[in-house]
C-alpha cells in the first residue's frame, strides 16, 4: 500500500506534527490532507510559530482543520485513525516509514497529545489577516505597533485588538525579526522610516 493510499484511507481523525509546511509526511502530501479535510475527516495539526501565518497553514485551518503552533517543533509525523503512524525515515525527510504496531502508534499519538496541549490555538482573527504587502505589515500588525508606540502595554493592546498577550508578544517578536531590530523602540523607529507606521507630528 502506497503512502498516498494510506493517507487517503483516513476515516475519522488525522493528527499532524510538522516542523515546516514543506517537510516530511505532511508537506509532501499536503494535497491529500486538504482533500481529507474537505471530505469531513477531523484534522488536528501542530506547526511551528514561524509558520503561523503562512498561506499553507491558514488554508488548512480555513478548510476546517484545528491548528495550533508552538515555539519549536523538532520532528514530523502523522497519525491516522489511531491505527497508523507515518514518520520520516531519517532527518532528510525524503522517506516515510509506515508503522502499524499498536504500541508504537499509541506512543506517537500520546506524544501528539502532549504537544497539542502545550501549543497555542491559531486564533480565528489571525485567519482573516491579509498577507503583508512587499514585506510590510498586515493591518493588525500595524495597529498593534501603533498602540505599543503610543504607550499601550501588551495587555491593554491585546485587549483592544481582541488577541492574547502571548499573541501580542509573538507578533512583536516577528516584526522585530523582520526589521532586524534589537528593541521594540528600534522596531517602531524602523517601521516609521520604512513608512510602515504613520506617526502624527
Amino acid at each position: 500500500m502506497s503512502i498516498e493510499s494510506v493517507i487517503a484511507s483516513a476515516r475519522h481523525e488525522v493528527l499532524i506534527v510538522s516542523s515546516g509546511v514543506n517537510t516530511g509526511p505532511v508537506g509532501a502530501f499536503r494535497r491529500l490532507h486538504r482533500e481529507n479535510v474537505d471530505r469531513g475527516v477531523r484534522y488536528r495539526a501542530v506547526f511551528p510559530d514561524a509558520e503561523r501565518l503562512s498561506g499553507k497553514v491558514t488554508s488548512l485551518a480555513l478548510a476546517g482543520a484545528q491548528v495550533r503552533t508552538d515555539t519549536t517543533v523538532p520532528m514530523d509525523f502523522v497519525v491516522i485513525d489511531g491505527e497508523i503512524a507515518l514518520l520520516p525515515v531519517d532527518q532528510s525527510g525524503d522517506g516515510v516509514a509506515v508503522l502499524r504496531l499498536a504500541s508504537a502508534v499509541g506512543a506517537t499519538a500520546e506524544l501528539f497529545e502532549r504537544m497539542w496541549a502545550a501549543a497555542v490555538v491559531l486564533n480565528p482573527v489571525e485567519l482573516d489577516e491579509e498577507e503583508p504587502e512587499h514585506g510590510g505589515l498586515t493591518t493588525r500588525e500595524r495597529d498593534l505597533l501603533a498602540l505599543l508606540w503610543a504607550g499601550y502595554t501588551d495587555g491593554s493592546a491585546g485587549a483592544k485588538l481582541g488577541i492574547s498577550v502571548r499573541t501580542v508578544r509573538r507578533t512583536v517578536a516577528d516584526i522585530m525579526n523582520r526589521l532586524g531590530a534589537r528593541s521594540r523602540f528600534q522596531a517602531g523607529a524602523k517601521a516609521v522610516d520604512r513608512g510602515w507606521l504613520l506617526v502624527a507630528s
